[in-house]
């Protein structure tokens, strides 16, 4: 399987960053994956201008044969057991290359959002984006335990 993580903004705290890495280290005998990251704007001048350019970004990363799942608070809500089996069935689907796109802190643009093939929610909470990328690789590499049937809670 090949797992994409199209985020915006960059991690910019050490403890996010190497949060990541464990989680991008533990996935590595599970799956592909690849984190590509564009450039977050300024939302305080023109927020929409912003989540536009983003949005532009982030759909120029993704290519047209992926499976696109977009991370917005409205989104689908899914256990830790039901993302496991989630990716299972997209794997039967023959949807094994996914790109989950988290927007930046003003969330994705429309375009992205008519892009997805879907839309899932990490939390009824909002989530610092930095928080949610870390969140997301953590229940990746858990949904993956529970796929194999290997010890992890959930």
């Amino acid at each position: 399987m090949k797992l994409r993580i199209l985020a915006v903004g960059r991690l910019k705290e050490p403890h996010w960053r190497d949060a990541a890495a464990e989680y991008l280290k533990r996935l590595r005998p599970y799956a592909s994956v690849e984190v590509l990251e564009v450039a977050d704007r300024d939302i305080t001048r023109d927020a929409a201008r912003a989540i536009s350019e983003e949005g532009a970004d982030l759909l120029r990363l993704t290519p047209p044969q992926v499976h696109v799942i977009a991370l917005d608070v409205g989104g689908r809500v899914l256990s830790s057991t039901g993302l496991a089996e989630h990716l299972s069935e997209l794997m039967l689907r023959d949807r094994s290359d996914i790109a989950f796109v988290l927007g930046g802190a003003a969330g994705l643009s429309a375009e992205v959002r008519e892009r997805a093939d879907e839309t899932m929610s990490l939390s009824a909470l909002t989530l610092p984006h930095q928080l949610a990328r870390v969140v997301l690789l953590e229940q990746l590499y858990r949904s993956f335990r529970i796929i194999r049937n290997e010890p992890y809670h959930h």
